[in-house]
């Protein structure tokens, strides 16, 4: 054993929730993960220089398409367990996997998570971003705000060697604070060698709860933060997108994020 797996090994032994080994990305594999990730934001920054009021959902796909494979790499949720496009779009009252669409047409008013994923040579990437169309309300506002300051929070939170939980607490409390739910039964995930590896990353676990944050770990911070009730309803035709129960707005922004010896580092966003 290493130095690394007998800590490993003393946390496990007090009743600590570990990662394994396989978690724990190498010096190459970050190397090669932080070019995907860089793409990654390239895309989304693609996206936010031609997003407009008038345009369809199905146009912002075909800007992901074509810059990524234009930059040798390929969207990741295209065709992914039956994904029919190349990025996720969710508009108002869609949490999340929200399908590009010719018919949905961005207005006055709206908001939407653009949620991009990215595989470059093999390595994976995610991150979404919530953008504002023309004038909202100051509702919908406070929302967007709120849930970027949920995200910064948490990853404020995070500390190597320190849990999952922190992240999810600093999240769900400031959610609550200003009167939002966050969703519990979908969250954040590990990347970079697969588009979804574990830890499943929950935003309303205790402080000081969930897997240890170490070294080496790379993950999703996205919570996703309704208006009203956290309860939502899958769209029974497309089998994909995700609405809230109560029709009330959601937000979501999403960073990739790797722990370091010094502490965090934001990958994409």
């Amino acid at each position: 054993m290493d130095k690394l797996d007998v800590k490993l090994w003393k946390l496990a032994a007090r009743g600590q929730i570990v990662p394994k080994r396989s978690l724990l990305k190498t010096p190459r594999q970050i190397e090669a993960i932080k070019k995907s990730a860089a793409l990654n934001t390239a895309v989304l920054d693609h996206v936010a220089s031609h997003i407009h009021e008038g345009m369809c959902t199905e146009e912002i796909d075909r800007l992901v398409y074509d810059f990524t494979t234009e930059h040798g790499g390929i969207p990741a949720p295209l065709n992914y367990d039956g994904f029919p496009k190349s990025v996720c779009t969710s508009l108002n009252n869609v949490i999340c996997h929200g399908i590009p669409s010719e018919y949905e047409i961005l207005q006055d008013g709206d908001i939407l998570n653009v949620d991009v994923s990215t595989i470059l040579d093999g390595y994976y990437s995610d991150a979404s971003r919530m953008f504002t169309i023309g004038n909202i309300s100051p509702e919908a506002e406070r929302l967007v705000r709120v849930t970027q300051e949920c995200v910064e929070l948490g990853l404020k939170a995070a500390k190597p060697w320190g849990h999952l939980g922190d992240i999810a607490y600093a999240i769900n409390t400031h959610a609550k604070k200003h009167g939002y739910s966050v969703v519990e039964d979908i969250g954040g995930h590990g990347i970079g060698l697969d588009f979804h590896e574990e830890p499943f990353v929950s935003y309303v676990t205790p402080k000081g709860s969930e897997m240890v944050l170490v070294p080496g770990m790379m993950f999703t911070i996205e919570p996703m933060v309704n208006e009203g009730s956290p309860d939502f309803f899958v769209d029974e035709d497309d089998d994909w997108t995700v609405y809230t129960i109560d029709d009330g707005l959601s937000a979501q922004v999403e960073y990739m994020v790797l722990v370091t010896d010094s502490g965090i580092e934001v990958l994409s966003k």
